[in-house]
């Protein structure tokens, strides 16, 4: 364990060197953008490069109303061995005659944009490039849940993941595989077939508890639900098993092969996305969901509040210094933002704010300690909605218009995707912990709205620029 976690240092300063090393010739920023499914990442990154690229409005992006970004332009990704992130592809999608969201993040990808700017401060106009080069690293957020593995044995993993099972409403979806675990025995001769079953059904189990009826988000391990390349590997072919904490395995048994197996997937795929990608990040927004949560109720809800925890104890939060070339770079700023805040009126935005401040209250408070900056807001990157008001029967409801996708369905009304439509979501509360106590069970229904035409030079959205400035803004100076 001792050589491990010497190993693991000299990977992260080998990362920080060369970072450090680069940004001295080319000014660099790492920007990684995650957030749990659906939560809206490519339709961010979309979104905010192509603002970029077409000087869209954005007032509160204070280097861009006054004029000092001359220049925005992508160039060829930096890290050969990375996807790019395809914009080409998600901005037709979302701008073809029968336009559509763009299908979500799967796996890895990045691309480089790069701005030019005219400096402010005497130092910067005399010794800076006027040039910073945008490294935005796009990564599915389940697979930061991954991340706590690293300090768990597979026996630890597994007592927790069985436990947590058996609270509502896990229990009631874990039926077949509670089924098929009681069949096995941690100290029987190690089977394949048996092996492959419980995989099946415990990653079956894992995306019952993502429909949307149910939007629980702490569903690890990530690449369970979201594969990608690792698509029927062994390294994804391993299940819980009911065993203690400090259970040991006889060599040859069930539980050994699980055990290898589990150990294999920590060393060849989380870790290798922790130090080569996620070790190396500079800035970091977080999207998230509330609205599906709030859909589904108060345990989504307090399911949500935990993955969210998780997935800051997994930031290596601070300021960077001269010691981050050794130690390893941290993250400086963080920004949670609870997306689709088009499915609401103005007048909830700040309460949805609030209810994801309440949400990561605990993580927000040590990443402070640590040093990092964090913020919460609530934006859309593309707005699908306009607001309206609707009298029904003497009382002025303020709604939202726009087109529900199809397949959408309000009470008795089911949409087929042409029509627009006045919705009428719902209030969000005044005090954000209604959002945990269940007293807004069944009040509120948000729906999903196709994709705006593309009226202008670039997309309406919803405070895109105050993410902007959050994550960007000291760079520009």
């Amino acid at each position: 364990m001792d050589f491990d976690r010497i190993w693991d240092g000299a990977r992260l300063a080998t990362g920080g060197l060369k970072d450090f090393a680069t940004g001295l010739v080319q000014p660099t920023l790492r920007l990684g953008v995650t957030g749990l499914s659906r939560s809206g990442k490519t339709v961010f990154i979309t979104a905010l490069v192509h603002a970029l690229l077409k000087n869209a409005r954005m007032p509160v992006f204070e280097a861009h109303t006054q004029g000092r970004i001359t220049r925005a332009y992508l160039e060829p990704q930096p890290d050969d061995d990375l996807p790019r992130f395809a914009y080409e592809d998600h901005l037709k999608a979302l701008t073809a005659e029968e336009r559509h969201w763009p299908e979500g993040t799967r796996r890895i990808s990045q691309l480089r944009l790069t701005l030019e700017y005219e400096p402010v401060g005497f130092w910067s106009r005399n010794l800076g490039s006027g040039k910073l080069h945008i490294d935005i690293v796009d990564y599915p957020g389940e697979w930061l849940l991954d991340l706590p593995l690293i300090n768990q044995t597979y026996q630890q993993w597994s007592h927790a993941t069985i436990t947590a099972s058996r609270l509502a409403p896990r229990a009631a979806l874990a039926r077949d595989w509670y089924a098929h675990l009681q069949t096995l025995n941690s100290d029987s001769p190690a089977n394949e077939v048996e092996v492959q079953k419980s995989a099946s059904l415990f990653t079956a189990y894992l995306a019952s508890c993502r429909k949307e009826d149910i939007a629980l988000s702490s569903l690890p391990p990530g690449r369970f639900l979201l594969p990608g390349d690792l698509a029927g590997s062994p390294l994804l072919t391993f299940a819980p098993l009911e065993v203690s904490p400090d259970a040991t395995f006889q060599s040859g048994s069930l539980g050994a092969l699980m055990q290898r197996r589990y150990d294999a997937y920590v060393a060849k795929v989380v870790k290798p996305f922790f130090f080569g990608h996620f070790a190396r990040l500079d800035r970091q927004i977080v999207l998230v969901d509330v609205l599906s949560a709030l859909n589904a109720g108060s345990k989504a809800v307090e399911d949500l509040s935990t993955a969210l925890s998780d997935v800051m104890a997994s930031f290596r939060l601070g300021a960077n210094n001269w010691a981050s070339i050794l130690l390893g770079r941290k993250v400086e700023k963080v920004l949670f933002a609870a997306t689709k805040a088009d499915q609401l009126h103005h007048t909830s935005h700040d309460r949805l704010e609030a209810i994801l401040r309440l949400l990561v209250k605990d993580a927000m408070a040590k990443a402070q300690f640590a040093g990092a900056d964090i913020d919460v807001a609530a934006l859309a990157a593309i707005r699908a909605t306009r607001e309206a008001s609707v009298n029904v029967k003497g009382e002025v409801l303020s709604c939202i218009a726009g087109i529900p996708q199809a397949g959408e369905i309000l009470g008795a009304t089911h949409f087929d995707g042409k029509a627009e439509a006045a919705i009428f979501p719902g209030d969000l509360p005044l005090d954000p912990q209604a959002a945990l106590d269940g007293s807004l069970e069944g009040q509120l229904k948000f729906l999903k709205f196709r994709p705006p035409l593309l009226s202008g030079p670039s997309f309406s959205h919803i405070r895109l620029d105050r993410a902007l400035e959050f994550l960007l803004g000291d760079r520009i100076l």
